[in-house]
């Protein structure tokens, strides 16, 4: 068996699940739904299984990318880490941590960027649709308003898996392309210098909910048709009824609520859908079938998420009126995470010859 193989059948022995949550705005249902609920789930099975661990990180090196207001990046952050630590995420379980803490990262990242291919980072989409935007107009560089952390981004976030030799990485169809980089840039490594890195796979769920916004579009919060998941971070702004308001405001049809309804062609019964038993689906199509109001469909969409959500929502505001305790478990989980990055980068530097000269007493 050759090294490379040595190094693929000691990663396949257990699955090390990583999962990465840029740090700009504030979670929404869809968040919840799409992202947050099912690699909770999937991590819990792995490690209670003993089959594998888990890595979770606020990517807040990849929000200066596109967030240029500090503020909105410290603001983010404490709401992303307050959020998924009220959805069940154990951080004695996993690994928890800010990616800014682990100055090991940036490091690898450059020394991935040293052998990574030009050809490679000029084909990532996001920097190609940026270059198309610039080539469409007259008189204006391709390149105009692009930056290097745009374009250098998969690199990152190949440096944010490899370090942590990550198997399995959960990631959107449009995320696919940069964990295939990733495999690209460990393969030309450990082609180059020595076999340290896995490859990691790429996650798709394609059973995955993607929740329709209360305008009928994809639920973004670049469409300003989310539903809030704990509140929209105004204190005065009492975050149950925030979460009823917002269900009330679901765009429907006219039809009266005598009306037998179609349950398919409903953003209302797609939501509930994300949160209710199988039972509990066919009683409310038979509902629809037989005619109801649309605001009776509302208030019961948000009396089922609500029961959800509502024991998170306090542990969420628990965090978030505390800061230190907060940060002490980004610390516990950054001071993990070293202790694997330390010694991952300790044998890439050794790999490229950033070593001692010799040892010293």
């Amino acid at each position: 068996m050759t090294d490379t193989q040595t190094t693929q059948a000691q990663a396949a022995e257990k699955q090390r699940i990583l999962t990465g949550i840029t740090t700009t705005g504030i979670p929404h249902l869809g968040n919840y739904v799409g992202s947050i609920r099912p690699a909770i789930a999937a991590a819990n099975a792995a490690i209670q299984a003993g089959t594998g661990d888990a890595f979770f990180f606020l990517a807040d090196f990849h929000a200066l990318i596109k967030c240029f207001d500090p503020d909105e990046v410290h603001r983010s952050t404490r709401a992303i880490a307050a959020t998924w630590l009220a959805c069940g995420l154990d951080p004695q379980a996993v690994t928890f941590y800010r990616q800014s803490d682990i100055s090991e990262i940036p490091e690898l990242s450059w020394v991935l960027s040293c052998s990574c291919a030009k050809g490679l980072m000029n084909r990532a989409h996001a920097y190609k649709a940026a270059v198309d935007l610039n080539t469409a107009k007259e008189d204006t560089d391709p390149d105009h308003g692009i930056s290097m952390g745009l374009f250098s981004y998969p690199v990152l976030m190949a440096a944010d898996i490899l370090m942590f030799n990550a198997t399995h990485v959960p990631v959107g169809k449009d995320q696919v392309q940069h964990i295939e980089m990733a495999r690209d840039i460990a393969g030309t490594f450990n082609f180059k210098y020595k076999p340290l890195f896995a490859t990691p796979n790429a996650v798709v769920d394609e059973n995955m909910p993607l929740l329709t916004g209360l305008d009928g579009r994809k639920m973004s919060k670049s469409y300003g048709n989310t539903i809030p998941l704990f509140g929209d971070g105004n204190p005065r702004v009492d975050p149950e009824k925030a979460l009823r308001k917002a269900i009330m405001q679901i765009v429907t049809n006219s039809q009266a609520p005598e009306e037998p309804k179609n349950p398919d062609d409903c953003t209302i019964f797609e939501i509930y859908k994300a949160f209710a038993t199988p039972e509990e689906i066919t009683a409310l199509a038979e509902r629809y079938r037989a005619g109801i109001g649309w605001g009776e469909a509302k208030e019961i969409l948000f009396e089922q998420i609500n029961r959800e959500i509502a024991p998170m929502r306090a542990r969420y505001f628990e965090l978030m009126n505390n800061s230190k305790e907060l940060e002490e478990i980004l610390q516990f989980g950054a001071n993990k995470a070293r202790r694997t990055a330390a010694k991952q980068l300790d044998k890439v530097r050794r790999a490229v010859g950033i070593k001692p000269l010799a040892k010293l007493k």
